[in-house]
């Protein structure tokens, strides 16, 4: 006689096998270009971003990506080193979707482009949904507009530069002018829900003081941190800058309001180069391959408001080779942001942090943003700016004699406080109302 549990525990069965591929699909090792793995085999069922695991011994595996096909073979990159793979090592072909299943617990921890933890915290706990890395932004006619001012903590961005919860904006700095101390600043004292940090490209050493010094527990418990270092695959760096995107998404659509960061851009530009390079395409300005112009708006476009109530308020820095403003990367992520924050290496080597250009900088919401019983307040104090950084030449060479023109005496009597003003100390912390009274007590009420 049939036991009474016997059709739930058939169901419990067939819904274990259907998780179950009924025979395993592979390819072998046909030739090991550089950092590119040549496949042969059943071409046709790996599909371009598909995902194959090698076989280098017997339960060790190389994770690898399929980015192009070259007559019955298919191209591929790994994840990891490529140690121990030789010719005619199978390669399994996976079906399932590159992705994560973020949680509420994820905050607070560190993890690496696949979304594994690596600060020695024990394992992640799963959620239930399956967020892609590679997304597709929301519809545009779907998406509401960018919320109210969003206060960043930072005086000169909060009164010169004024963002809205959902706006995406761009940090453009020369290497050591103080992004990441500024990127620190703003993931402890901007006014968001959740901070998504990804550090793409990072220099190893430098994770740990970040982390420790700069980020803090404070800002650690309420942010997921995503840890790509430049010794890393070109695909895992650029992994980092997507799953940074898909971790926001998730708290996004808990109708959270989400700060992501990404430093930096650049450097996902530069692991997108070496992959489209290895995958036999022309490269265009500065070697740049046509697929990183592509990627970036499909990357960029992914951050800003939702569909309900929640959004993601991008900050993305961009590493100007040369501080050279106008490079490939630089203007084309200029063209897709809402606006750029200018870091000059000649404010920081006179002292002041942050070493932001408040005249160069520019925030696409404003005037809209700014608090109109203080925009002539703000609207002053750039003209006095830009009326000194007009003169400082003859000035800082005593060619300039008082009295000429009673704005510029007025610019160089009001300059030290400007420049007070703007500098800020790193465990300082500056809301949008003080910074708006504070400055109209320097250049008057406009």
């Amino acid at each position: 006689m049939p036991h009474e549990n016997s059709p739930s525990r058939l169901a419990a069965a067939l819904a274990a096998l259907d998780g179950v591929d009924p025979f395993d699909v592979y390819g072998r090792v046909a030739a090991v270009r550089g950092l590119l793995v040549e496949v042969a085999g059943p071409v046709a069922a790996m599909r371009l971003g598909g995902r194959l695991d090698i076989e280098v011994e017997r339960g060790s595996l190389v994770p690898c990506e399929v980015i192009g096909f070259s007559g019955e073979r298919a191209l591929a990159m790994p994840f990891g080193v490529l140690d121990g793979v030789r010719r005619g090592c199978a390669a399994h072909v996976r079906g399932e979707a590159g992705g994560v299943r973020p949680a509420q617990a994820w905050l607070g921890r560190v993890v690496d482009a696949l979304g594994r933890p690596i600060d020695g915290a024990g394992p992640l706990p799963q959620g239930q949904a399956l967020y892609p890395f590679r997304a597709d932004p929301p519809p545009a006619h779907a998406r509401r507009r960018v919320g109210p001012p969003l206060d960043l903590g930072i005086r000169s961005l909060n009164a010169f530069l004024t963002m809205c919860s959902g706006q995406r904006m761009g940090i453009f700095a020369g290497s050591g002018v103080g992004k990441s101390v500024l990127l620190s600043m703003l993931a402890r004292y901007t006014a968001a829900d959740v901070a998504v940090i990804g550090l793409v490209g990072e220099r190893g050493r430098e994770v740990q003081e970040f982390l420790q010094d700069d980020l803090g527990p404070e800002g650690l418990a309420r942010s997921v941190v995503v840890v790509a270092t430049s010794d890393e695959p070109a695909l895992m760096r650029r992994n980092a800058a997507y799953l940074t995107l898909s971790i926001a998404e998730y708290f996004r659509d808990q109708g959270l309001q989400v700060l992501c960061m990404i430093d930096s851009i650049t450097r996902f530009a530069m692991a997108q180069r070496d992959i489209g390079l290895a995958a036999g395409e022309p490269p265009t300005a500065k070697g740049y391959t046509p697929t990183v112009f592509n990627e970036l708006p499909r990357l960029l476009e992914r951050a800003g408001p939702g569909t309900g109530e929640g959004a993601i308020t991008g900050l993305f820095t961009v590493l100007v080779e040369g501080d050279d403003h106008n490079e490939p990367v630089a203007d084309a992520v200029r063209g897709i942001l809402d606006g750029h924050v200018v870091m000059e290496r000649a404010i920081a080597e006179r002292g002041r942090y942050p070493a932001i250009n408040v005249l160069k900088s520019v925030s696409r919401t404003m005037p809209r943003s700014c608090d109109p019983a203080y925009w002539p307040v703000v609207r002053r104090a750039r003209q006095v700016l830009a009326t000194y950084s007009d003169m400082e030449e003859l000035i800082r060479l005593g060619a300039y004699r008082q009295g000429s023109s009673p704005e510029v005496d007025e610019a160089i009597a009001l300059m030290p406080q400007l420049d007070a003003f703007l500098g800020q100390a790193k465990d300082e912390a500056t809301r949008i109302p003080e910074a708006y009274a504070r400055l109209a007590q320097i250049v008057g009420p406009g």
